[in-house]
Protein backbone atom coordinates (compact mmCIF):
# COMPACT_ATOMS: atom_id res chain seq x y z
CA UNK A 1 0.00 0.00 0.00
CA UNK A 2 1.30 3.79 -1.03
CA UNK A 3 0.46 6.85 0.21
CA UNK A 4 0.98 10.54 -0.59
CA UNK A 5 3.51 11.58 2.20
CA UNK A 6 1.57 13.48 4.98
CA UNK A 7 2.71 16.39 6.75
CA UNK A 8 4.55 16.16 9.84
CA UNK A 9 2.11 16.18 12.86
CA UNK A 10 2.51 15.55 16.52
CA UNK A 11 -1.54 14.14 17.34
CA UNK A 12 -0.92 15.36 20.65
CA UNK A 13 -0.53 18.96 19.72
CA UNK A 14 -4.46 18.94 17.80
CA UNK A 15 -6.10 22.66 18.51
CA UNK A 16 -9.14 23.12 20.12
CA UNK A 17 -11.37 24.02 17.47
CA UNK A 18 -14.22 22.51 16.50
CA UNK A 19 -14.44 20.36 12.91
CA UNK A 20 -14.43 22.50 9.77
CA UNK A 21 -16.19 21.33 6.81
CA UNK A 22 -14.08 21.93 3.77
CA UNK A 23 -14.56 25.17 1.74
CA UNK A 24 -15.78 23.70 -1.51
CA UNK A 25 -19.20 22.54 -1.70
CA UNK A 26 -20.76 19.96 -4.03
CA UNK A 27 -22.83 20.62 -6.46
CA UNK A 28 -26.50 19.33 -6.33
CA UNK A 29 -25.71 16.06 -9.04
CA UNK A 30 -22.62 15.65 -6.32
CA UNK A 31 -25.32 15.86 -3.51
CA UNK A 32 -27.88 13.25 -4.92
CA UNK A 33 -24.83 11.17 -5.59
CA UNK A 34 -23.63 10.53 -2.40
CA UNK A 35 -27.52 10.07 -1.41
CA UNK A 36 -28.12 7.39 -3.49
CA UNK A 37 -25.05 5.65 -2.70
CA UNK A 38 -25.73 5.73 0.79
CA UNK A 39 -29.31 4.69 0.31
CA UNK A 40 -27.78 2.02 -1.34
CA UNK A 41 -25.56 0.92 0.95
CA UNK A 42 -28.42 0.58 3.62
CA UNK A 43 -30.49 -1.33 1.11
CA UNK A 44 -27.69 -3.93 0.36
CA UNK A 45 -27.37 -3.78 4.45
CA UNK A 46 -31.19 -4.43 4.98
CA UNK A 47 -31.06 -7.19 2.46
CA UNK A 48 -28.39 -8.61 4.36
CA UNK A 49 -30.45 -8.46 8.02
CA UNK A 50 -33.65 -7.15 7.51
CA UNK A 51 -33.54 -6.95 11.58
CA UNK A 52 -31.08 -4.15 11.50
CA UNK A 53 -33.88 -1.72 10.77
CA UNK A 54 -35.29 -2.60 14.18
CA UNK A 55 -31.85 -1.28 15.55
CA UNK A 56 -32.24 2.07 15.82
CA UNK A 57 -35.88 2.43 17.48
CA UNK A 58 -34.89 0.06 20.27
CA UNK A 59 -31.81 2.34 20.95
CA UNK A 60 -34.26 4.71 20.76
CA UNK A 61 -36.45 3.45 23.01
CA UNK A 62 -33.78 2.05 25.37
CA UNK A 63 -31.28 5.13 25.65
CA UNK A 64 -33.42 8.30 24.43
CA UNK A 65 -35.88 8.64 27.56
CA UNK A 66 -32.48 8.73 30.11
CA UNK A 67 -31.03 11.53 27.67
CA UNK A 68 -34.20 13.27 28.44
CA UNK A 69 -34.55 12.77 31.97
CA UNK A 70 -31.01 13.02 32.81
CA UNK A 71 -29.25 15.45 30.09
CA UNK A 72 -25.39 16.23 30.20
CA UNK A 73 -26.00 18.87 27.60
CA UNK A 74 -29.42 20.05 26.80
CA UNK A 75 -30.16 20.29 23.00
CA UNK A 76 -32.99 19.66 20.89
CA UNK A 77 -33.10 15.90 19.15
CA UNK A 78 -33.22 17.06 15.27
CA UNK A 79 -29.47 17.97 16.25
CA UNK A 80 -27.29 18.45 13.19
CA UNK A 81 -26.33 14.92 11.40
CA UNK A 82 -28.47 13.11 13.25
CA UNK A 83 -29.59 11.66 9.47
CA UNK A 84 -25.50 10.61 8.94
CA UNK A 85 -25.73 8.61 12.31
CA UNK A 86 -28.73 7.09 11.78
CA UNK A 87 -27.63 6.22 8.33
CA UNK A 88 -24.66 4.48 9.70
CA UNK A 89 -26.92 2.65 12.50
CA UNK A 90 -29.12 1.38 9.49
CA UNK A 91 -26.28 0.85 7.04
CA UNK A 92 -23.90 -1.62 9.50
CA UNK A 93 -24.64 -4.67 7.82
CA UNK A 94 -22.87 -4.18 4.96
CA UNK A 95 -20.32 -1.99 6.34
CA UNK A 96 -19.76 -4.40 9.26
CA UNK A 97 -19.17 -7.43 6.60
CA UNK A 98 -16.59 -4.89 5.12
CA UNK A 99 -14.71 -4.84 8.09
CA UNK A 100 -14.75 -8.30 9.12
CA UNK A 101 -13.02 -9.56 5.65
CA UNK A 102 -9.91 -6.50 6.13
CA UNK A 103 -10.12 -7.06 10.07
CA UNK A 104 -9.16 -11.08 9.28
CA UNK A 105 -6.30 -9.62 6.94
CA UNK A 106 -5.31 -6.86 9.71
CA UNK A 107 -5.20 -9.14 12.85
CA UNK A 108 -3.34 -12.18 10.41
CA UNK A 109 -0.48 -9.35 9.91
CA UNK A 110 -0.56 -7.86 13.05
CA UNK A 111 1.01 -10.32 14.41
CA UNK A 112 -1.03 -10.01 17.14
CA UNK A 113 -0.79 -13.92 17.80
CA UNK A 114 2.55 -14.57 17.90
CA UNK A 115 2.65 -13.38 21.56
CA UNK A 116 -0.86 -14.84 21.71
CA UNK A 117 0.68 -18.08 21.05
CA UNK A 118 3.63 -17.46 23.75
CA UNK A 119 1.24 -16.91 26.77
CA UNK A 120 -0.87 -20.29 25.73
CA UNK A 121 1.18 -22.00 28.08
CA UNK A 122 0.49 -20.00 31.31
CA UNK A 123 -3.27 -19.87 30.34
CA UNK A 124 -3.34 -23.54 29.87
CA UNK A 125 -2.30 -23.39 33.72
CA UNK A 126 -4.80 -21.06 34.86
CA UNK A 127 -8.02 -22.58 37.17
CA UNK A 128 -10.68 -22.21 35.22
CA UNK A 129 -12.26 -19.53 37.24
CA UNK A 130 -9.51 -17.35 36.30
CA UNK A 131 -9.74 -17.59 32.68
CA UNK A 132 -12.90 -15.08 31.88
CA UNK A 133 -10.75 -12.46 34.08
CA UNK A 134 -7.60 -13.50 32.34
CA UNK A 135 -9.84 -13.20 29.05
CA UNK A 136 -10.84 -9.76 30.03
CA UNK A 137 -7.05 -8.26 31.13
CA UNK A 138 -6.01 -9.68 28.63
CA UNK A 139 -7.99 -8.38 25.70
CA UNK A 140 -8.57 -4.71 27.32
CA UNK A 141 -4.62 -4.60 27.39
CA UNK A 142 -4.37 -5.09 23.99
CA UNK A 143 -7.29 -3.05 23.01
CA UNK A 144 -5.57 -0.63 24.52
CA UNK A 145 -2.77 -0.36 22.81
CA UNK A 146 -4.44 -0.56 19.71
CA UNK A 147 -6.98 2.15 20.32
CA UNK A 148 -3.77 4.31 21.47
CA UNK A 149 -1.97 3.97 17.88
CA UNK A 150 -5.31 4.68 16.14
CA UNK A 151 -4.99 8.27 17.75
CA UNK A 152 -1.15 8.61 17.87
CA UNK A 153 -0.39 7.45 14.61
CA UNK A 154 -1.28 9.53 11.62
CA UNK A 155 -2.53 7.12 9.19
CA UNK A 156 -4.93 5.07 11.62
CA UNK A 157 -6.24 8.12 12.74
CA UNK A 158 -7.42 8.57 9.10
CA UNK A 159 -9.84 5.89 9.77
CA UNK A 160 -10.71 6.52 13.30
CA UNK A 161 -11.34 10.06 13.08
CA UNK A 162 -14.45 9.38 11.37
CA UNK A 163 -15.73 8.04 14.45
CA UNK A 164 -14.47 11.13 16.69
CA UNK A 165 -15.88 13.66 13.63
CA UNK A 166 -19.31 13.77 15.36
CA UNK A 167 -20.03 16.79 17.50
CA UNK A 168 -22.80 15.77 19.72
CA UNK A 169 -22.35 12.75 21.77
CA UNK A 170 -25.96 10.69 22.18
CA UNK A 171 -28.02 7.53 21.99
CA UNK A 172 -26.87 7.20 18.06
CA UNK A 173 -23.53 8.99 17.52
CA UNK A 174 -21.37 5.10 18.68
CA UNK A 175 -22.94 4.48 15.11
CA UNK A 176 -20.80 6.51 12.99
CA UNK A 177 -17.44 4.22 12.59
CA UNK A 178 -15.45 3.85 9.23
CA UNK A 179 -15.19 -0.29 8.17
CA UNK A 180 -11.52 -0.21 8.16
CA UNK A 181 -11.66 1.51 11.76
CA UNK A 182 -13.59 -1.85 12.40
CA UNK A 183 -9.83 -3.65 12.55
CA UNK A 184 -9.10 -1.83 15.57
CA UNK A 185 -10.28 -4.87 17.37
CA UNK A 186 -8.79 -7.18 15.22
CA UNK A 187 -5.43 -8.03 16.72
CA UNK A 188 -7.46 -8.21 20.53
CA UNK A 189 -9.21 -10.92 18.63
CA UNK A 190 -6.34 -13.10 17.12
CA UNK A 191 -3.97 -12.69 20.46
CA UNK A 192 -7.08 -14.11 22.53
CA UNK A 193 -7.67 -17.26 19.83
CA UNK A 194 -3.81 -17.89 19.91
CA UNK A 195 -3.90 -17.87 23.87
CA UNK A 196 -5.73 -20.83 23.75
CA UNK A 197 -9.71 -18.89 25.08
CA UNK A 198 -12.61 -19.76 22.99
CA UNK A 199 -13.94 -18.23 19.65
CA UNK A 200 -17.08 -17.79 21.45
CA UNK A 201 -15.60 -15.74 24.75
CA UNK A 202 -13.44 -13.95 22.24
CA UNK A 203 -16.58 -13.40 20.08
CA UNK A 204 -18.77 -12.36 23.00
CA UNK A 205 -16.60 -9.72 24.76
CA UNK A 206 -15.73 -8.42 21.61
CA UNK A 207 -20.19 -7.72 20.94
CA UNK A 208 -20.10 -6.57 25.06
CA UNK A 209 -17.87 -4.12 23.75
CA UNK A 210 -19.26 -2.67 20.97
CA UNK A 211 -23.01 -2.09 22.76
CA UNK A 212 -21.29 -1.17 25.81
CA UNK A 213 -20.05 1.90 23.67
CA UNK A 214 -23.22 2.70 22.82
CA UNK A 215 -24.14 3.12 26.62
CA UNK A 216 -20.61 5.43 27.15
CA UNK A 217 -21.70 7.70 24.30
CA UNK A 218 -25.37 8.57 25.86
CA UNK A 219 -25.88 12.31 26.47
CA UNK A 220 -26.54 11.09 30.29
CA UNK A 221 -25.29 13.70 33.22
CA UNK A 222 -24.35 10.26 35.41
CA UNK A 223 -20.39 11.24 36.74
CA UNK A 224 -20.52 7.46 39.08
CA UNK A 225 -17.73 9.08 40.27
CA UNK A 226 -16.81 5.93 42.81
CA UNK A 227 -16.44 4.09 39.37
CA UNK A 228 -14.01 6.45 38.00
CA UNK A 229 -11.04 4.29 38.51
CA UNK A 230 -12.84 0.72 38.07
CA UNK A 231 -14.59 0.69 35.08
CA UNK A 232 -14.94 2.89 32.69
CA UNK A 233 -18.10 5.31 32.53
CA UNK A 234 -20.05 7.66 30.19
CA UNK A 235 -17.72 10.76 31.73
CA UNK A 236 -14.64 8.62 31.06
CA UNK A 237 -15.67 7.98 27.39
CA UNK A 238 -16.76 11.78 26.77
CA UNK A 239 -13.47 12.95 28.14
CA UNK A 240 -11.40 10.48 25.48
CA UNK A 241 -13.56 12.74 22.45
CA UNK A 242 -13.31 15.81 23.81
CA UNK A 243 -11.33 18.51 21.35
CA UNK A 244 -10.31 20.17 24.53
CA UNK A 245 -6.01 21.01 25.31
CA UNK A 246 -5.09 18.68 28.08
CA UNK A 247 -8.09 16.14 27.05
CA UNK A 248 -7.06 14.44 23.87
CA UNK A 249 -5.21 11.97 23.25
CA UNK A 250 -6.49 10.13 26.69
CA UNK A 251 -8.75 7.75 28.22
CA UNK A 252 -7.98 4.49 25.61
CA UNK A 253 -9.27 1.51 27.67
CA UNK A 254 -12.31 0.25 26.65
CA UNK A 255 -13.36 -1.69 29.86
CA UNK A 256 -10.61 -0.78 32.90
CA UNK A 257 -9.47 2.45 33.64
CA UNK A 258 -6.28 0.58 34.96
CA UNK A 259 -4.19 0.42 32.15
CA UNK A 260 -4.52 4.69 31.25
CA UNK A 261 -3.82 4.34 35.12
CA UNK A 262 -0.48 2.89 34.34
CA UNK A 263 1.14 3.73 30.98
CA UNK A 264 -0.06 7.89 32.15
CA UNK A 265 -3.58 8.68 29.67
CA UNK A 266 -6.09 8.88 32.52
CA UNK A 267 -7.87 12.35 32.40
CA UNK A 268 -10.58 13.10 34.54
CA UNK A 269 -10.79 16.57 36.03
CA UNK A 270 -12.65 16.77 39.12
CA UNK A 271 -13.72 20.48 38.74
CA UNK A 272 -15.48 20.35 35.05
CA UNK A 273 -16.83 18.42 32.43
CA UNK A 274 -16.34 18.28 28.62
CA UNK A 275 -18.43 20.91 26.44
CA UNK A 276 -16.76 20.57 22.65
CA UNK A 277 -16.08 17.06 20.62
CA UNK A 278 -15.37 16.23 17.34
CA UNK A 279 -11.95 16.67 15.33
CA UNK A 280 -10.10 19.85 14.04
CA UNK A 281 -9.90 18.48 10.62
CA UNK A 282 -12.08 19.02 7.89
CA UNK A 283 -13.99 16.24 8.04
CA UNK A 284 -17.00 15.71 5.31
CA UNK A 285 -20.76 15.65 6.12
CA UNK A 286 -22.43 13.23 4.81
CA UNK A 287 -21.21 9.43 4.98
CA UNK A 288 -20.25 8.47 1.42
CA UNK A 289 -18.06 11.74 2.17
CA UNK A 290 -17.07 10.36 5.17
CA UNK A 291 -16.23 6.36 3.67
CA UNK A 292 -13.88 7.92 1.27
CA UNK A 293 -12.02 10.60 3.23
CA UNK A 294 -9.31 8.41 4.74
CA UNK A 295 -8.53 7.12 1.39
CA UNK A 296 -7.85 10.22 0.09
CA UNK A 297 -4.37 10.24 -1.51
CA UNK A 298 -3.79 6.35 -1.85
CA UNK A 299 -3.65 4.53 -4.80
CA UNK A 300 -5.56 1.97 -6.41
CA UNK A 301 -5.56 -1.27 -4.51
CA UNK A 302 -6.18 -3.46 -7.72
CA UNK A 303 -2.74 -2.45 -8.51
CA UNK A 304 -1.45 -5.17 -6.48
CA UNK A 305 -2.74 -7.40 -9.18
CA UNK A 306 -0.60 -5.41 -12.08
CA UNK A 307 2.48 -5.06 -10.00
CA UNK A 308 2.46 -7.75 -6.92
CA UNK A 309 6.02 -7.02 -5.95
CA UNK A 310 6.31 -3.71 -6.66
CA UNK A 311 3.46 -3.14 -4.52
CA UNK A 312 4.49 -5.55 -1.89
CA UNK A 313 7.71 -3.82 -1.91
CA UNK A 314 6.03 -0.58 -1.39
CA UNK A 315 4.17 -1.85 1.08
CA UNK A 316 6.84 -2.99 2.98
CA UNK A 317 8.59 0.18 2.53
CA UNK A 318 5.62 1.85 4.50
CA UNK A 319 5.19 -0.30 7.36
CA UNK A 320 8.87 0.06 8.32
CA UNK A 321 9.51 3.63 7.93
CA UNK A 322 6.31 5.23 8.66
CA UNK A 323 4.21 3.23 10.29
CA UNK A 324 6.36 1.34 12.50
CA UNK A 325 8.35 4.79 13.56
CA UNK A 326 4.97 6.07 14.42
CA UNK A 327 4.08 3.20 16.86
CA UNK A 328 7.20 3.51 18.51
CA UNK A 329 6.87 6.98 18.84
CA UNK A 330 3.62 6.48 20.67
CA UNK A 331 5.02 4.24 23.10
CA UNK A 332 7.95 6.54 24.35
CA UNK A 333 5.29 9.94 24.54
CA UNK A 334 5.73 11.79 28.05
CA UNK A 335 3.05 10.21 30.25
CA UNK A 336 1.01 12.16 31.44
CA UNK A 337 1.03 13.51 35.42
CA UNK A 338 -0.39 10.83 37.47
CA UNK A 339 -2.89 13.16 39.40
CA UNK A 340 -4.60 14.04 36.53
CA UNK A 341 -7.40 14.21 38.10
CA UNK A 342 -8.50 17.27 39.62
CA UNK A 343 -5.29 18.75 37.89
CA UNK A 344 -6.12 21.78 36.21
CA UNK A 345 -5.98 20.79 32.32
CA UNK A 346 -3.83 23.75 31.17
CA UNK A 347 -1.17 22.65 33.42
CA UNK A 348 -1.21 19.05 31.70
CA UNK A 349 -1.27 20.73 28.10
CA UNK A 350 1.83 22.74 29.51
CA UNK A 351 3.48 19.74 30.96
CA UNK A 352 2.60 17.72 27.61
CA UNK A 353 4.47 20.81 25.53
CA UNK A 354 7.06 21.11 27.42
CA UNK A 355 7.78 16.97 27.79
Amino acid sequence: MRTTPLPPQDPRLRVHEPARQSNRQPTRWQRWFAVGVAAAIIAISLALDIGAIFVVPLVFVLVVPFEKLFPRHKKPFRRPQLGTDIGYALAGGALNAVSVFFAVIVGALSLAWLPGLAVRPLVSLLPSAMVPIAGILLFDAVIYWTHRWYHEVPFLWRFHSIHHSTEDLDWISGFRNHPLDGTLIAPAFFFLLAAGFSAEFTGALAVIQIVFGLFLHANVKWRLRPLHKVLITPEFHHWHHANEPGAINSNYSVFLPAWDLLFGTYFMPKDRRPTVYGVSEPVPAGMLGQLKYPLRGMRNPLRVVRHPIRSTKAGLRFVFKALLPDMVRSVRRPRRPSHSEGLDEGAIWATMQTS
